[in-house]
């Protein structure tokens, strides 16, 4: 796969393109030039700090869509042992935009669910660009019940530009789905961490969205619509995307800030896609963290705190 480069990536890419010709020469000439290539190294990490530092909202939602960035499947492999995937909703069928199985995140015994999108035009038209039919939100409903009846933690990871509207969707009942798992995942008596992994859009993202801890990766967003979409309903012209990004408060600082999610996860330097291992590492001891508080709290009173905390999102008070 070639990589795949943002225009804001450019001045990094060039320099780091420039060291590796230089370490090159060096090794095929025999030329010591070891304090030139440190001076670069440390100006081209200087360089990332500064640009990823300062990103805009369009900027941090392009890293959202990035091609090369982890998706659900990527995570699992490099944060859980002994996966075991399960397929269909015992109704109609499966869904390959949703994946769902069982594993152990260190010693605990969770679920896990989460949206899969593809790389390949092969997998992206197999995985439905990421976006679940009702299948998919009643195969993870499905599921989200078998911890509950084995007493597992649900751990699920949001990257979807939104549930699929085709015409079969919405006769198989579409928005039942999504609605049912809101009302089911509000008292499910185990507790759920969700992530925001990459894109989170609309009820596509909120069918397994609804949980006691809403973790946001901080290269991402989550949102009733997509910049997109908001430009082309307020404006009737999508190319001010940028404009509406920037006014709509959808990444993860914002969205703390509003109160929508719990906690911001860092990532890498320079975005997820950089290092898979350092990304399901830092966000493996994050869900950990929550989990050992959450599983002390008896099953009634994590509903009732869940309940708590969706009724309270929305309120305000006007200063004087």
């Amino acid at each position: 796969m070639s990589e795949y480069i943002l225009e804001f990536e450019k001045p990094v890419v060039e320099l780091e393109k420039k060291i590796r010709e230089m370490r090159e020469y060096s090794e095929t000439e025999n030329v010591e030039i070891s304090e030139e290539i440190t001076r670069l190294e440390e100006k081209a990490e200087k360089l990332r700090t500064d640009i990823y530092s300062k990103l805009s909202r369009w900027e941090i939602l392009q890293i959202a869509r990035h091609p090369q960035r982890p998706y659900t499947r990527d995570y699992i492999e490099h944060m859980f042992d002994d996966f075991v995937e399960l397929h269909g909703d015992r109704a109609f069928g499966d869904d390959p935009a949703i994946i769902s199985g069982i594993g152990k995140l260190g010693n605990r015994k969770v679920v896990a669910i989460g949206h899969q999108k593809g790389r390949t035009t092969k997998q992206k038209l197999f995985r439905n660009f990421g976006m679940p039919h009702p299948e998919g939100y009643r195969k993870a409903l499905r599921v989200m019940k078998l911890a509950e009846k084995f007493n597992r933690p649900v751990v699920t990871f949001i990257d979807t530009p939104g549930a699929f509207p085709g015409i079969g969707a919405e006769e198989r009942g579409q928005a039942e789905a999504i609605a049912k798992n809101l009302l089911e995942m509000s008292r499910l008596r185990v507790p759920i961490i969700v992530v925001i992994i990459g894109e989170g859009a609309s009820g596509g993202a909120l069918g397994i969205g609804l949980g006691d801890r809403i973790l946001m990766m901080e290269n991402t967003w989550y949102s009733v619509i997509s910049p997109e979409g908001c430009a082309a309903i307020l404006w009737h012209d999508s190319t001010k995307a940028v404009q509406a990004a920037e006014a709509m408060k959808l990444t993860a600082v914002d969205l703390l800030e509003l109160g929508v999610v719990d906690k911001s996860v860092r990532e890498p330097l320079g975005g997820a896609h950089h290092d898979y291992e350092k990304a399901a590492q830092i966000l493996k001891e994050e869900i950990n963290a929550e989990l050992e508080k959450l599983e002390k709290v008896p099953p009634q009173e994590l509903i009732e705190n869940r309940i708590e905390k969706y009724a309270q999102m929305g309120f305000f008070e006007e200063q004087s």
